[in-house]
């Protein structure tokens, strides 16, 4: 693969979806122009463990491949989204491999980007290419808080510092990867998995993959669920 080349769809199928109050997601159809091709190139690096917790392997994707979807999320995405400049752009393929016993506790809910970062005037963007066929292996699903931001905000802290056994017993959850609404989050919204679809969305809003089949856990690029992440650093527009 020539990442130098153009990969995207000059004209894909653009649409907006709501998923939650005051929440979209671009789904853009038929995003790369050959994805068979992708796949065979991602198949072919060395994937890593990642020091961040994310329950599977990645591979940075290369400079010149991420400025595309960058410019792919500009045009399509991002004025949707409610922000008019991109700061800062992040790109990795991405395999879920990780059993659901083995997850740390902050793996067991779903989750938001840049949780830390206290900024109004940016958007934390992000996206997600499917590049598999099986539809079973799972989308991506959004979620609402149940409990008042305080209380929010301390469970996800726990589930950072307790072990699994602590952060359990004091919130009744166990090890696994969410698959809809629980006590402490209701899903929303499920966009589906479909070959060739990138999805973007504002990375603030609490969401999680949709593993609804153990071969989602196949660490195969060819055969597993092989995405493309991207995150973005926006400007919101002025108010």
């Amino acid at each position: 693969m020539n990442s130098d080349a153009p990969l995207f769809n000059v004209s894909p199928s653009v649409r907006v979806v709501s998923v939650g109050p005051n929440n979209v997601c671009v789904v853009i159809d038929n995003a790369l122009a050959d994805p068979d091709a992708m796949v065979e190139w991602a198949a072919g690096q060395a994937y890593v463990k990642p020091t961040y917790p994310y329950p599977g392997i990645v591979f940075d994707a290369p400079e010149a491949l991420a400025q595309q979807v960058s410019n792919c999320f500009a045009q399509h995405a991002r004025g949707r989204l409610g922000a008019r400049r991109t700061e800062g752009v992040g790109m990795r393929f991405s395999l879920i491999t990780v059993p659901p016993q083995e997850l740390a506790p902050v793996q067991w809910q779903c989750h938001r980007d840049r949780l830390q970062v206290n900024a109004p005037h940016l958007l934390f963007a992000a996206s997600v290419l499917y590049l598999f066929k099986n539809p079973a292996l799972g989308g991506t699903s959004f979620y609402m808080p149940k409990l008042p931001p305080a209380e929010t905000s301390r469970m996800v802290g726990d589930s950072d510092r307790l072990s699994a056994a602590e952060f359990g017993a004091r919130y009744g959850l166990s090890a696994g990867y969410m698959g809809g609404s629980n006590a402490y989050f209701e899903r929303v919204a499920t966009v589906g998995a479909v070959w060739n679809r990138m999805i973007c969305y504002d990375g603030g809003q609490f969401h999680s993959a949709d593993l609804n089949t153990a071969a989602a856990l196949d660490p195969n690029p060819r055969s597993g669920r092989l995405t493309l992440n991207g995150f973005f650093t926006c400007r919101r527009n002025a108010a």
